[in-house]
């Protein structure tokens, strides 16, 4: 394994990108910490701070408590009058992207930065959802985010389904919830096929997606970490990045 943080590894990595057939990429809460987001397990992260907070992701909670649903409204109306931009770390994405290296981004993110920052949608697969939309829990139908907010700024402090009248909430997954099959379908197929594996701002701790980096050693691509702590699958790197995602990504990318 590379050694953390040397020039060195930098250097290989981008030699290893540069060579690379097809380049799949998985990105967690790190790579937009930068941009103002918290994370939610690290030493300042939202969950660590407020463990209350967990509960607006908890589904059974969520349906069952109306107290729990009126606090999420309120917070991802904050979430919206301090709408975040994408950093540098997001840009170096499309940059990989543009440059024909990176096939597929798969992120564990729910706040529509790489999409904002230029990466192709069709590209991005979102397995955790997004908080761009809300869904209703009876019907399935979903609808922009906004319009929903614009309900609670107006007064309504739980806003139910206008076509059905069930329980909404934002389009993620929360804990209860099952993933999309498709999503994880893509997911594998983009670990079986690559040649090098970016693992960005993720700890490697949430399954079935962290089964991504040993799908991808398994198959005999080269697997990348870059994080700001220690993950649980940094023996199976082969490079190990520690630092700043935002200054360490864009000099990942040949050229």
């Amino acid at each position: 394994m590379t050694e953390a943080g040397n020039e060195d590894a930098i250097e290989s990595v981008r030699e290893w990108i540069a060579n690379a057939r097809s380049v799949a990429a998985l990105t967690g809460a790190g790579i937009s910490t930068d941009s103002g987001i918290p994370d939610f397990r690290g030493p300042k992260g939202l969950w660590t701070k407020d463990p209350k907070a967990e509960k607006m992701a908890t589904l059974q909670v969520y349906m069952s408590d109306p107290e729990v649903r009126k606090r999420s409204w309120q917070w991802r109306l904050e979430t919206e009058r301090n709408k975040r931009e994408p950093n540098a770390g997001h840009a170096a994405m499309v940059a990989l992207e543009r440059a024909g290296y990176l096939d597929t981004l798969v992120t564990q993110n729910v706040d529509g930065l790489h999409q904002a920052a230029g990466s192709d949608p069709s590209r991005v697969v979102e397995i955790h959802g997004t908080i761009q939309e809300v869904e209703c829990l009876d019907c399935n139908e979903r609808a922009p985010m906004r319009r929903a907010l614009a309900r609670v700024e107006a007064g309504e402090e739980d806003p139910p389904c206008r076509s059905c009248g069930g329980i909404l909430k934002s389009a993620t997954i929360s804990f209860g919830q099952g993933l999309v099959s498709r999503d994880l379908e893509r997911a594998q197929h983009a670990a079986e096929n690559c040649d090098v594996i970016l693992a960005i701002g993720t700890t490697l701790a949430v399954y079935p997606i962290a089964a991504m980096v040993p799908i991808a050693k398994e198959g005999g691509a080269r697997v990348v970490i870059l994080n700001g702590e220690v993950t649980e699958m940094d023996e199976l790197a082969d490079a190990v990045l520690r630092g700043s995602i935002s200054e360490i990504l864009p000099r990942l990318v040949p050229g």
